[in-house]
């Protein structure tokens, strides 16, 4: 029976909720350049998703594909960021969620490596910002990557980032797309949120705060037998 050889997370709604920023950074840019009020349903579709993918997101939802350069759209998503990084400045370690600080400091005395699978660019900020960068110092850059969630390449980037093999690897995912990825790479998937969205993940936890590494590692060794 092989032994869990690393973890890797994705961030937002996993180690912090910076989904609030990004609402209502998406919000501004969606009302001053496409005259819609983005909703939290249609918030829920960007979950996961980089940039671009949610801009184009944005634009389906608003009814005006085809309308926009791809030197327009950048500079919309350019300036979305420019108001997202704003917003962040004001993260502290407050902000990690429930019990994820305590299940970190665990992993690292156990000593599993341990790598952030963030579809953000700014994934390496926000760690800072949360005082983690002495725990999650391998950050995959969303920039290097063919494509993005639920494709398997950011999972697999994190993994070889730590050398652990896929197979004896537990990712970490609160939405469907990325859990989708993590199984997709051939990983041990950890759902965070409602059972029956991310009925894809090996077992799945209402909230951080409920995220218990003995069940995890149980759950792993039934799953490879």
């Amino acid at each position: 029976m092989a032994d869990i050889t690393g973890f890797v997370f994705d961030m937002d709604g996993v180690i912090t909720d910076t989904a609030k920023y990004h609402y209502l950074a998406w919000k501004e840019a969606a009302q001053a350049n496409f005259g819609v009020t983005i909703t939290p349903a249609v918030n829920e579709l960007l979950k996961g998703r980089s940039r671009m993918d949610s801009l184009d997101a944005i634009i389906t939802f608003a009814h005006q594909e085809g309308k926009y350069s791809q030197a327009e759209k950048q500079r919309i998503a350019t300036e979305k960021n420019q108001r997202y990084q704003t917003l962040i400045q004001s993260m502290t370690p407050a902000d990690i969620l429930p019990g994820m600080a305590d299940f970190l400091n665990l992993l690292d005395q156990k000593h599993y490596p341990l790598a952030v699978a963030s579809a953000s660019f700014n994934a390496p900020f926000i760690i800072q910002q949360l005082h983690l960068q002495a725990l999650l110092a391998k950050v995959v850059d969303p920039g290097t990557l063919k494509h993005g969630k639920p494709a398997p390449d950011i999972f697999e980037a994190a993994a070889d980032l730590i050398s652990s093999p896929y197979a004896s690897t537990i990712g970490f995912e609160d939405a469907e797309a990325g859990v989708k990825g993590i199984k997709a790479a051939g990983m041990f998937a950890v759902g965070i949120g409602d059972a029956e969205i991310l009925h894809e993940a090996d077992i799945v936890f209402s909230s951080t705060a409920e995220v218990d590494f003995d069940r995890i590692k149980k759950a792993f060794e039934a799953w490879r037998q």
